[in-house]
């Protein structure tokens, strides 16, 4: 599956009709930090930081941007920042499809297919499937056939009931990392879409037949060195520990939103299988 271009852009969560010092306040007291330490992380003052945020100073545009990086705000809410206090967004959002991304997208391509037949894709900041590579469609088949309707969301494909939810034997601790992961992302990002999305597979049934852990087909427990996904495909179980990379210091809001996600074999019977496939 090549890579294509992102959906509708996402607009910036931060609430409309507030000025920066608001914002900025509403940032630092989330990342519980107080106005001294930022501050002192800013190479700023406790009074100045207070007069940003009560209105009564307006910060220049590189103050907004050095204290927006020392309050890890995302790269979409720095232009949001930016705009609030009268300056232009310093950060460009280029289509994934633009001429000036195919280094970034052929790059992309080629780590995820020369990772086969492991399983890999790209993601957006909503769990947008963007890119999947051979080992990944093996996985997804028996799913059915509207939620392989693009856009795919990697989110629904795992936890929906018609999905990769019945096949996986630990689906109760995978479904709960999954949660825990886009609760984390919730809080540091504040975006309403991927809110609605959490409260959209939350809300799934869980499958009636719970088999935690007890891998079968002959494979051995094994111990594991981090939570493993594992999943029914073709009569045997499949065990994968799966990595998540995303780009660092991104300068534009589309690379700063994608995330690659790629899935280990956790045993030496999942190893033997996949290259089973490809011998």
């Amino acid at each position: 599956m090549s890579i294509v271009a992102a959906g509708p852009t996402r607009p910036s969560t931060t609430p409309a009709g507030k000025g920066v010092g608001p914002l900025l306040r509403g940032w630092r007291e989330q990342r519980r930090v107080s106005q001294l330490e930022l501050a002192l992380r800013a190479d700023s003052s406790a009074r100045h930081i207070s007069f940003i945020e009560t209105g009564r100073s307006r910060p220049s545009e590189e103050m907004v941007l050095r204290l927006a990086e020392h309050l890890d705000v995302p790269v979409r809410e720095r232009n949001a920042l930016l705009l609030a206090a009268g300056y232009a967004p310093h950060y460009p959002e280029t289509p994934l499809d633009d001429p000036s991304m195919d280094a970034l997208r052929q790059g992309m391509e080629q780590l995820i297919q020369g990772y086969e037949p492991y399983p890999a894709l790209v993601v957006d900041a909503t769990y947008t499937v963007l890119a999947a590579n051979r080992g990944i469609t093996m996985l997804l088949e028996g799913v059915r056939e509207s939620l392989l309707t693009p856009p795919l969301n990697a989110m629904r494909l795992t936890l929906h009931p018609e999905g990769l939810a019945p096949r996986i034997r630990n689906h109760r601790e995978w479904r709960d990392h999954l949660l825990a992961q886009m609760e984390r992302q919730i809080a540091l990002d504040r975006s309403e879409p991927l809110r609605a999305l959490y409260e959209e597979v939350a809300a799934y049934p869980v499958p009636e037949r719970e088999q935690e852990g007890g891998l079968d087909g002959g494979v051995e427990p094994v111990p594991y060195l981090a939570l493993p996904l594992q999943i029914e495909h073709g009569g045997r179980v499949l065990s994968f520990i799966s990595s998540i990379s995303t780009f660092n210091t991104p300068m534009d809001v589309t690379v700063a939103e994608l995330a690659i996600e790629t899935f280990l074999p956790a045993d030496p019977a999942t190893v033997k299988y996949l290259q089973s496939l490809v011998s």
